[in-house]
């Protein structure tokens, strides 16, 4: 017996901000809101093909580095054009090794991912 993953669930200040974020750079075709007991917004972004990323809000701000990250490659632009566009959505580059095929980035949030050439 196995167990499948529901979700990425991203600890957030902004869940709305984040979310329109990602749903934009990945093209997530439908969003969903609901509350917990306590009344926090959550926002979750589903998708048929690929697990839901949900986003948590949280009180504090983002310390450290993250224990698990995206790697990302793009689907239709090669890897700098993606780069390039999702910096204009509000991501950082934080490193571009010479050595390595990644581009690291953050979200507006400073939640680092990676950009791999297309596939």
């Amino acid at each position: 017996m196995r167990t499948r993953m529901l979700a990425v669930t991203v600890d957030c200040r902004e869940a709305e901000a984040l979310a329109a974020f990602w749903k934009e750079a990945l093209g997530y075709p439908e969003t969903k809101r609901w509350k917990d007991s306590h009344g926090l917004t959550y926002v979750e972004l589903r998708s048929q093909d690929e697990p839901s990323l949900l986003f948590q809000p949280v009180p504090e701000e983002k310390s450290g580095k993250n224990r698990l990250h995206l790697d990302l490659a793009p689907t239709e632009l090669e890897q700098r054009e993606e780069v390039a566009r999702l910096v204009s959505l509000g991501a950082k580059i934080v490193d571009d090794p010479e050595d390595d095929d990644w581009v690291v980035m953050t979200d507006p949030e400073g939640n680092e991912f990676c950009v791999l050439p297309r596939r």
